[in-house]
């Protein structure tokens, strides 16, 4: 019985030092995907942007414009 016990203990490790690769990865992987969005962001808010829009309702034309002369601060 002590032998079953240990063995299950050793699993559960195992399985915990499992998780916490995944969990590591994810991390870095969620710090990679915000390093991209900040640049975009950032490269977006030196440049005028424009998004043109067609209503679905009345087919009219709607043009948004966005101006951004600074740096985002994080």
């Amino acid at each position: 019985m002590a032998q079953r016990t240990e063995r299950e203990a050793k699993e559960e490790e195992l399985s915990l030092e499992q998780m916490k690769r995944r969990l590591d990865t994810l991390d870095q992987r969620l710090d990679n995907i915000d390093t991209m969005v900040t640049a975009l962001a950032e490269r977006a808010m030196k440049r005028p942007l424009s998004v043109t829009i067609t209503c679905p309702n009345c087919g009219q034309i709607i043009e948004l414009g966005m101006v951004g002369s600074e740096k985002m601060m994080r």
